[in-house]
């Protein structure tokens, strides 16, 4: 078999797991009374949470990404409002369908994919951010000696970016991504293929099939 890397924050026992990121979390000054609800799509951002006390923002129902963001937030104790489809862009439609008086409070990373936030602002929806994490790209990832007839297995477009400063895809490699976002990071002319599901079982299933 191929030996499979994953390039991810999460680890996985059948894949060489890389850490490809290293995170900082900043704490800066929230007042969660202002809001109905939060937005989460990392579970970064339930991890930062714990830097605030718990009963100023644990009332406040979340609209997670996915269900791994989802069950983090479970884990602090919150309740989860709606779970999207693992893709920023999509949330969109998900905001869509509350009222426009709801105010969010988008709990995020310093740098981030999507423009969602903008679009959803521009048609009358609420949204204020905080950024409470930033992330750069780990020794691990930079360093990593990669075998020839590697499978690499990409999470976020972060990941393909820490990668591609030290590392060149080659043509003698397999590239799997966890969903289009991380697919757009690649560079013009790699082959790849997407996950069924925007998960890391999902995009270790479509390795196995390589």
């Amino acid at each position: 078999m191929r030996p499979i890397y994953l390039f991810s924050i999460s680890s996985h026992p059948e894949a060489i797991s890389v850490n490809s990121l290293d995170i900082t979390f900043l704490q800066p000054e929230i007042d969660f009374s202002l809001y109905d609800a939060l937005i989460i799509t990392s579970k970064q951002t339930s991890k930062a949470l714990e830097f605030y006390p718990k009963e100023e923002y644990i009332h406040l129902p979340a609209l997670c990404i996915s269900k791994q963001s989802a069950q983090s937030f479970k884990d602090l104790g919150g309740e989860v409002l709606c779970i999207g489809k693992g893709y920023g862009d999509t949330l969109v439609d998900v905001i869509k369908e509350y009222p426009k008086e709801r105010k969010w409070l988008y709990l995020r990373a310093k740098v981030v994919a999507s423009d969602f936030v903008k679009v959803s602002q521009k048609e009358g929806y609420m949204i204020d951010e905080a950024i409470v994490y930033e992330s750069r790209c780990s020794e691990a990832i930079q360093e990593v000696e990669v075998a020839e007839d590697a499978i690499l297995i990409f999470t976020s477009p972060s990941s393909v970016d820490c990668f591609l400063k030290t590392h060149t895809i080659t043509s003698s490699q397999k590239v799997v991504v966890i969903g289009n976002t991380t697919a757009k990071a690649l560079p013009d002319g790699v082959s790849y293929k997407v996950a069924h599901k925007p998960t890391i079982e999902s995009s270790l299933e479509m390795s196995r099939s390589i």
